[in-house]
Formats: C-alpha cells, structure tokens, sequence
C-alpha cells in the first residue's frame, strides 16, 4: 500500500470493528476525498456514518467534539492543514478541555486528519506545517507518520484514543518516499518494506519513536517527510548516523531519544516547518536538559525558513541535500 491506501485501510477497518466511528469533512463522501484518502468508504458504511460537510471548518470541529462527547467517534478531515485556523478556538478551548473542565466526565475521542506540508506547488494555503502550534496546547496529542505501514498503525492508535488527536498526513509522500532528487516527483512505495501493509488491525502505540537507521556519531531526529530526506543524505555522505523517527510528538518518546544522543554525544534536528519556535526548539531544549554532559558539539537545528510559505522556491524552502549536508559538516568537526 501507499500512504493514502494505508489511511484508507485504517479507517475501513476501524469502522468495520466499532459502529461508533464516523468520518466527516468536505468531499469526503461521494467524492472520496481530495486525495481520496476516503475513497469508497461512503458506499461501504452509508452515508450516515461517512458525510460530508459545509466549508466550516469550525463547524466541522465543533460538531465533532459534541459527537465525541456523546459518545461517537469521529474522524474529521480538514482538506489541507491550512485551512484548520478558524477551528482554532474549537480544538484549543473546547476539544482539548473537555476531559478536565467536565472532571472526565465527558471526552473528546475525536482524530482529526489532515494532509500537511508542501511539495505539490500547493502555494502559501495548501502546504504549511502548522504541528507547532498544537503541541503547544495541553490535551492535544500530535501525531505524524512517514511510512504506509506506521500511518496505518498510529491512525489505528489514535481512532482507539479517548482523547483529541492531530493526525498530520504529509502529503509529499502519499505516493511514495524521495530519494536524492528533490526537485523531481516521489519514488514509488513498491517494494519498500515499510509499504508492507497487513490488510487487517494492528496498531502502533502513541507516544513510541522508531530508530529507522542505527549509528553511532550523530543522532537525527526527523519526522515525516523529513524522515526520508535524512536517511537519503546520510547514506551520501557515508555519515554513521542514527536517525530516528519520532512518529508521535506529543506525547514525545524521550527516553528513546536520550539514549541515543548519551550514545552519540551529538544531535540535528530536521523538520519542515519554520525555525523560529517550531518543534525542534523544544526538542533541542529537552536534549541539552537531558544530555548537557554528554554533548560533544552545539545541537543543529536544520528547517524551513522564517518567511511566508513561498510558492515558486519551495524546493529551496525544504531542508535538503545542501543544508542537511552542511550541518552535518559542521556538527562532525566539533
């Protein structure tokens, strides 16, 4: 499978086990979805468990999270993580809340999909990485895949969770994971043995990273995307790196994380989204809280730039072969 079948096949089998998940959004019904991560669902379930919605993005929240309440689960789209903003208020103050506010008596069971990040020209509103700013809220739990066989595993995992979930889909490898060519369409999963999907239920827990590359000089930590263009660069520098794929940002693996920096005494940090108070901040103030002594060389932090999402340079706006290169150069040589 790819990314998108492997989402699909999540959800199929999700609402073949519990009648209680119901999935909802724009064009997500008849349609099948924008990128038809939900195709044929409609005509399997019925369209009163797969619906779609106005272009309310707020409604669309909103009305999940009394479902969830009532006892549902619900499995929201939002068509590009763009467009989440104006459910804002609905995730941060009422979502995120309710288990507390209600003294658990009430829950919020709800997984919101999204496909994220650029790498299809998508322009300024079709391909931030907003997963920032909601690991920054309490209640939220953030989750993002980089392979077929994880997506189908963690969305699993987070339709079972109680609690609000962001299921952020990078939609740069939907179709498959790139290698070296960055300017230039994705590989196809065919072959990879992280597209070696069971067609039944399994899950993978929240809150576990994976160790995708074992080393012993230097430890990257990446996710989605991101995951793919670090390996392909430290195969091509010949750079006995460990690098490990979060899969899950809030919770955070850091135990995982400790141990490999306490093994290798250094550690880069790649993502996609912009630099300044992006996720890798806090993953570099937790290293240096945790692993002070053991460092060898300054934590490299290698993102997007501080700037408006451009649409024409995207391909120079991705952390790539040059960059993640350069800071391997220099974190090495400390």
């Amino acid at each position: 499978m790819n990314m998108i079948q492997a989402i699909n096949s999540a959800m199929d089998v999700m609402m073949a086990r519990d009648a209680d998940v119901v999935v909802m959004g724009e064009d997500v019904g008849y349609f099948g979805g924008v990128f038809r991560a939900t195709a044929g669902l409609q005509k399997k379930f019925g369209k009163t468990r797969v619906f779609d919605t106005p272009i309310t993005e707020c409604g669309i929240i909103g009305v999940a999270v009394g479902m969830g309440a009532y006892g549902l689960r619900p499995v929201p789209e939002i068509q590009f993580a763009d467009y989440i903003y104006p459910a804002l208020d609905q995730l941060v103050s009422e979502a995120a809340r309710l288990r507390y506010r209600s003294a658990g008596e009430f829950t919020a069971p709800i997984t919101v999909r999204s496909p994220f990040g650029g790498g299809i020209f998508g322009g300024q509103t079709h391909s931030q990485s907003p997963e920032g700013i909601f690991t920054h809220v309490s209640g939220i739990k953030t989750v993002i895949p980089a392979t077929p066989y994880d997506a189908k595993g963690l969305l699993i995992a987070a339709i079972e969770d109680n609690d609000p979930v962001l299921f952020f889909e990078p939609k740069r490898i939907y179709n498959g994971p790139f290698d070296g060519q960055w300017d230039g369409p994705a590989k196809s999963w065919a072959g990879h043995k992280a597209a070696q999907v069971p067609e039944g239920y399994y899950r993978i827990p929240l809150g576990k990273a994976s160790i995708v590359r074992e080393g012993g000089d230097v430890t990257i930590l990446a996710y989605g995307t991101m995951v793919h263009v670090a390996l392909a660069v430290v195969e091509a520098a010949g750079v006995d790196a460990e690098v490990i794929d979060l899969r899950t940002l809030v919770p955070l693996d850091i135990e995982t994380i400790e141990a490999s920096v306490k093994k290798t005494g250094r550690c880069m940090i790649v993502h996609e989204a912009t630099r300044t108070a992006g996720f890798g901040a806090e993953l570099s103030a937790l290293v240096q809280e945790r692993c002070f002594h053991h460092l060898e060389a300054p934590i490299e932090r290698v993102t997007g730039f501080d700037t408006p999402y451009p649409h024409s340079l995207e391909w120079a706006y991705f952390p790539g072969p040059v960059r993640i290169g350069m800071a391997l150069k220099k974190i090495m040589k400390d």
